[in-house]
């Protein structure tokens, strides 16, 4: 299947927040489901897009796949980065697009991204134990686990971390 990978558009930061909110709501990834403090997060996909890379997986038709947010070096948007390192968070894809390389070439994106970024040396980003399919594409694309970074966001959810050289 042909997938582009693209800058989300304004106009879609409504489906786009959707589409991970629902990847993670899906997925049972949400402590407290609607009531989780972390959905608002994933809806606003405009706050990421003005402080972050946006990028949005689409078929030839132009339907959205998925989605992720690159986090370039300074960026807000970064939670473990240090200096050299940019980020990606919140993969998601839709439930009807996944096993068709959405995922992969967003995740392929933001490493295309950060070897294009000046003073970037590798790209890391946190994940949920429960996220295997995630772990398995980003072990496929060179990523390795960095245990010694792992860390709790909120009591009792520890996130998985890993770290690709470039």
């Amino acid at each position: 299947m042909d997938i582009a990978i693209r800058p989300a558009r304004p106009a879609e930061h409504t489906e786009v927040g959707e589409l991970t909110a629902r990847a993670y709501l899906d997925d049972g990834l949400l402590t407290y489901g609607e009531e989780d403090d972390y959905l608002p997060v994933l809806r606003d996909a405009a706050t990421r897009a003005a402080h972050a890379e946006l990028l949005v997986a689409t078929d030839p038709e132009g339907t959205l796949l998925g989605t992720v947010t690159y986090a370039p070096q300074g960026s807000p948007m970064q939670d473990i980065a240090g200096p050299g390192e940019a980020e990606f968070r919140m993969l998601a894809v839709a439930r009807r697009a996944r096993g068709r390389g959405a995922g992969e070439a967003l995740v392929r994106a933001c490493v295309a991204r950060a070897r294009a970024e000046e003073g970037v040396v590798r790209v890391v980003m946190s994940t949920q134990p429960a996220m295997r399919g995630a772990h398995r594409i980003y072990e496929r694309l060179g990523f390795v686990r960095t245990p010694e970074r792992d860390w709790d966001p909120v009591p009792g959810l520890t996130l998985f971390t890993y770290e690709r050289p470039l």
